[in-house]
């Protein structure tokens, strides 16, 4: 059974309830409305007949027709006296006898004036209800009876009306229920062809039926985004795995041609063995340094790193001297106390491939590092870039033609955007005034804690 089946039958069960319930309860106010009547009626009218007014019992001539020889509804009331002794004397109405029992007799022989009982009574082919009232000092009582026939026939019609309402109400919300089911659920029926297409690997050309702002409206709006991230993730992965494949290339394709050379190593010069074996472990040193990137860019490793408050000068300050290790360069740091909420090791790891990017391009002069109110920016004496090359040195793979010759993955600079981005802030590139180039990142303001004070975050 679908969700719109199930919210239809739940509609017309509450409603059928609440219709049952209010019959029900309508029903027995009712009943216990005309109880009452009947038996105020019988207790005044039993006075009065008491005191002699015998003509209450007569027919009605208003109700009396022609065809009416039983005066059922003319004459609806019959009267009889007990005595002390239990002898029982008609009084008028109805020409029928009201069966007398050891309570009533009770009543008569020994009851105080007003002293009197209500009961249900059947004289075939009708039913009666009897009030019999003591008179006291030893004057018996007196016993009146209603026909309630009238009465039940009103209730039986009542009960047939409210069970019509009952399937009626029934029926309305059964029609309500579904059209609101259907209402609710014609977004969820799209939501879900759309999940199975996705699910079945197709992103293309899928529109999810979004809008509102209930529930439906807001999970179809969060799938919305959640669809938008997969296709461009997917989109990211074909795009890396396409670059990859290019860039294992040209490595794999000269150890290729050095595996075959080696077959020939003995009849190699001492010179020449040097220099295959040195391309060699170049090559190889290049194409684990390039899986390393690869992995890195691919899981996003530095995403499952807690974020903790550091400051901005002790992370350049660390890169900084790993750097000046590695290469035996002079840099130069610039940092002022900048503090902010952030992930320690991937800011490390950025700027120590904006320093590297550096020192490969700049052989010789000192390279500076400045990094003010969340802005770190890497300054060389290199060959600059070329206004082309600005906007794209930032992407997978990509290597300026002055870079080609050189070491490199062309993914350092990839991973720097990716972490900047993950901090809220941007990457930038561009010439130096003088010569050479500047490059770097920034992060979100909202980032920074308060004892920063941004002067100018962005790119």
């Amino acid at each position: 059974m679908n969700l719109r089946s199930k919210l239809a039958i739940a509609f017309a069960a509450v409603g059928a309830a609440a219709a049952i319930l209010v019959g029900v309860f309508s029903y027995q106010a009712a009943s216990q409305r005309i109880d009452a009547e009947l038996d105020r009626s019988l207790l005044t009218t039993s006075s009065d007949v008491a005191a002699g007014a015998t003509q209450l019992l007569a027919p009605h001539p208003v109700l009396l027709g022609p065809e009416d020889n039983d005066h059922d509804e003319a004459q609806p009331m019959v009267a009889q006296s007990i005595s002390p002794d239990g002898v029982v004397r008609p009084i008028g109405g109805r020409p029928v006898r009201l069966g007398v029992d050891d309570q009533d007799r009770a009543l008569a022989a020994s009851g105080a004036p007003g002293d009197h009982r209500y009961r249900d009574l059947t004289v075939a082919p009708d039913d009666y209800r009897v009030i019999t009232v003591a008179l006291g000092d030893g004057r018996g009582a007196i016993q009146l009876g209603i026909d309630v026939d009238e009465s039940r026939r009103v209730l039986s019609g009542l009960a047939t009306r409210i069970t019509g309402v009952s399937a009626l109400v029934l029926l309305a919300a059964a029609l309500a229920g579904w059209l609101l089911a259907r209402q609710i659920t014609r977004r969820l029926v799209r939501l879900t062809r759309v999940t199975e297409q996705v699910s079945d690997g197709d992103f293309t050309g899928i529109a999810v039926p979004a809008g509102g702002r209930d529930e439906v409206g807001r999970l179809a709006t969060s799938f919305d985004r959640m669809l938008g991230r997969l296709a461009d993730a997917r989109a990211d992965q074909e795009r890396l795995v396409q670059d990859a494949a290019h860039e294992l290339r040209t490595p794999l394709t000269s150890l290729r041609t050095n595996a075959s050379v080696l077959r020939r190593f003995a009849e190699l010069s001492p010179d020449a063995r040097g220099r295959l074996l040195d391309d060699v472990d170049g090559e190889t040193r290049e194409l684990t340094h390039l899986v390393d990137e690869l992995v890195e860019l691919a899981t996003q490793r530095h995403e499952a790193e807690e974020r903790v408050p550091v400051g901005l000068a002790e992370i350049v300050e660390r890169a900084a001297d790993r750097v000046r290790r590695r290469t035996g360069r002079t840099i130069s740091v610039d940092a002022d106390g900048c503090a902010l909420t952030g992930q320690p090791k991937a800011l490390e790891r950025a700027v120590s491939n904006l320093l590297e990017n550096a020192v490969k391009f700049d052989t010789t002069g000192p390279v500076e590092v400045v990094a003010r109110d969340g802005r770190v920016q890497v300054l060389d004496h290199g060959p600059g870039i070329a206004d082309g090359d600005a906007a794209r040195v930032f992407d997978r793979f990509y290597r300026a033609d002055a870079a080609r010759g050189l070491p490199g993955s062309g993914l350092g600079l990839a991973i720097v955007r990716e972490i900047a981005l993950a901090h809220g802030g941007s990457v930038f590139a561009g010439p130096r005034p003088g010569g050479g180039a500047v490059i770097g990142f920034t992060v979100g303001a909202d980032l920074l804690l308060p004892a920063s004070h941004p002067r100018h975050v962005g790119g």
